[in-house]
């Protein structure tokens, strides 16, 4: 068995310059995703309703990540495997044509992953706790998506059908500044977006670690519903530097310079 490593300072060979002894959450599993959302149902504000009714095309201006909302549950017949669900909420503004007037609303997107979370029992409970002691905890991370298309869709289409209303709170509805129209009233409005996003599982552990690099997923989630490829956003690379911000680490080479 190697001799443990303690904590302090590191010898010269080695790329970090120090051992640390901390608690922290340690990353069981994750993945990242890049999803192309097609015809997402937007319920437009109030103010943008009667827009789309006179519009005849509408072109998208922009799509904003409000909140996700992450849900953890064990997958029961795979032990030590859990499902990650995740509800994210847009604000989604685009231009009503002709007359160029920009119209806001609010679009909801699920999904589900699975991940290894371990085995582990262990109750955590402090002043700020507020997941009833459990240690394993989900995490989302997610970049504003590209607004890669949007229609109007009439009021009497055979083909339409209502989506699932959305469950808006106070926080959400005050971010969009304005009531929401969420019953079918007249024509509808869709969006297609690409999301890139990364989902881990963690559990609080005490470890002594040096500090190298950021660490990135590799493999794609599973478990989410099987989609059509979108043509245009798969041409799209994952935005690294979005979630790793490059300038904020030094690379060993820069580190032994600066020492």
């Amino acid at each position: 068995m190697a001799d443990r490593v303690q904590p302090g300072p590191l010898n010269e060979t080695a790329c970090a310059k120090e051992a640390v002894c901390i608690h922290t959450k340690k990353i069981f599993d994750s993945c990242r995703d890049k999803d192309c959302i097609e015809d997402l149902r937007v319920f437009p504000t109030t103010s943008s309703q009667p827009l789309l009714e006179s519009a005849f095309s509408i072109r998208p201006r922009s799509a904003e990540v409000l909140c996700i909302k992450v849900h953890v549950e064990e997958v029961t017949f795979n032990r030590g495997n859990y499902a990650v669900d995740a509800t994210y909420f847009y604000k989604i503004r685009g231009e009503a044509c002709p007359g160029g007037q920009e119209v806001k609303g609010l679009a909801v997107f699920s999904k589900r992953v699975i991940l290894f979370g371990g085995e582990g029992n262990a109750r955590r409970f402090s002043s700020d706790d507020n997941q009833n002691g459990n240690d394993l905890t989900a995490a989302v991370e997610a970049v504003d998506p590209l607004a890669l298309g949007m229609k109007l869709v009439d009021a009497n289409c055979p083909p339409c059908s209502m989506d699932m209303i959305p469950e808006i709170t106070p926080e959400i509805l005050q971010s969009m500044g304005e009531e929401i129209v969420l019953t079918p009233n007249g024509r509808s409005w869709y969006v297609t977006l690409g999301q890139f996003s990364i989902t881990r599982l963690e559990r609080d552990t005490q470890l002594v670690i040096p500090v190298y690099n950021y660490c990135f997923p590799e493999k794609e989630c599973e478990g989410g519903a099987d989609e059509d490829p979108c043509t245009l956003f798969s041409r799209v690379r994952f935005p690294v530097e979005e979630f790793f911000p490059v300038d904020s680490v030094c690379r060993c080479e820069e580190y032994r310079d600066l020492t």
